[in-house]
């Protein structure tokens, strides 16, 4: 799978882990380069506390973009130091147009 935003990989794996229709990636397989962390978070009850990360490619900036759980409840401790993404991320087979 890779994560392409603006026509940049940002994170590639052929080991995702898919929660809720999202794919997961190892820590890794980021690219951490075009990662801003943000303020952002947010609470779901079964994985725990999300952490917001804005992308950021050139001079372009897609807020909150991504997101990690780095202290996922017991439910999700599988998806421990993973990272997805969405708002235009683009979340594909590698080798896919």
């Amino acid at each position: 799978m890779r994560a392409v935003w603006k026509n940049v990989v940002i994170a590639g794996s052929d080991e995702t882990t898919v929660v809720e229709g999202n794919h997961y990636f190892p820590a890794a397989a980021v690219k951490q380069e075009f990662l801003r962390p943000s303020q952002t978070t947010s609470v779901c009850p079964w994985k725990g506390t999300a952490h917001y990360f804005d992308l950021v490619v050139g001079d372009q900036v897609n807020a909150d973009s991504a997101w990690c759980y780095p202290e996922p409840k017991e439910a999700a401790a599988h998806i421990k130091d993973h990272m997805a993404f969405w708002r235009g991320v683009d979340v594909r087979e590698d080798g896919t147009a």
